[in-house]
């Protein structure tokens, strides 16, 4: 018999947690059994629930983790771009042009090199291009969809913080391979977990609580003099989590325990 206080999550990241029993991901609602459909109704929160059944729960007012809000900007860089800029966020100057008219004035805006990302559903480095030359552009533009522009940064390493419920639980360095712009670990970067600058974290930290994100990666870099915000990723990797030795289902069932998420 299971008790009516269970919690219950809907997406698998919870999975292999004690405290947690995972329904899995419906197509239909009339998929769950009668007992599944009774947990979900009474539930307090609902963990993982995936970004359609969150809109759903949002819209009967029950509560979710990850919240409905970081659910809006999963994958989506314009849509980051366009928050961090506008909570003033330090960001690199980035632009979006959308069809051949405006991807024809890319370098009216931007001087070479620049970095030209595919905007959304990209993920592991994939689909970030490093623009030295016209050469370099015209496959890009050529691709479908809105051209995603970014001033070029110089930094041979970003800082991967993880935040969960507002709170900084791991950050590690990603060491790009010599020749390598990207920082991505299926990229073949390093994880180093030296030298972790407090006021990096802290930049993280506050960044998070601005935008509301309440599960996510957020990739930051130290360029210029300054901390920067490269992209906010809300389906982060745990091999950082396994190199530092931290349990990360431990470490959520913990979470989840005490009431922090």
């Amino acid at each position: 018999m299971v008790l009516k206080t269970q919690k219950i999550a809907l997406g698998s990241r919870l999975q292999a947690c004690k405290n947690i029993i995972t329904l899995g991901v419906r197509t239909n609602l009339s998929d769950y059994e009668h007992w599944q459909l009774e947990l979900i109704r009474q539930a307090e929160v609902i963990y993982y629930p995936t970004a359609f059944y969150a809109d759903l729960f949002d819209t009967i007012g029950k509560r979710v983790f990850p919240n409905y809000h970081t659910y809006k900007y999963t994958q989506d860089k314009i849509k980051q771009t366009a928050l961090f800029n506008l909570l003033e966020i330090p960001h690199p100057r980035t632009r979006v042009f959308y069809g051949k008219l405006q991807k024809s004035k890319i370098l009216n805006h931007f001087q070479l090199p620049f970095v030209a990302k595919i905007p959304r559903g990209s993920a592991l480095g994939r689909g970030i291009y490093l623009i030295r030359n016209q050469e370099d552009l015209a496959p890009y533009t050529a691709l479908k969809g809105p051209a995603y522009i970014q001033e070029y940064l110089e930094f041979d390493r970003d800082l991967r913080v993880v935040l969960i419920g507002g709170k900084a639980v791991h950050a590690y360095w990603r060491v790009a391979q010599p020749g390598e712009f990207r920082t991505n670990v299926a990229q073949g970067a390093t994880i180093r977990l030296d030298n972790i600058p407090p006021d990096g974290v802290a930049f993280a930290v506050n960044t998070a609580r601005l935008c509301q994100f309440d599960d996510v990666g957020l990739d930051i870099c130290y360029s210029n003099g300054r901390y920067w915000v490269l992209e906010a990723n809300m389906k982060y990797g745990r091999q950082g989590f396994r190199e530092a030795g931290i349990d990360y289902h431990d470490l959520m069932d913990k979470m989840i325990e005490m009431g922090e998420i």
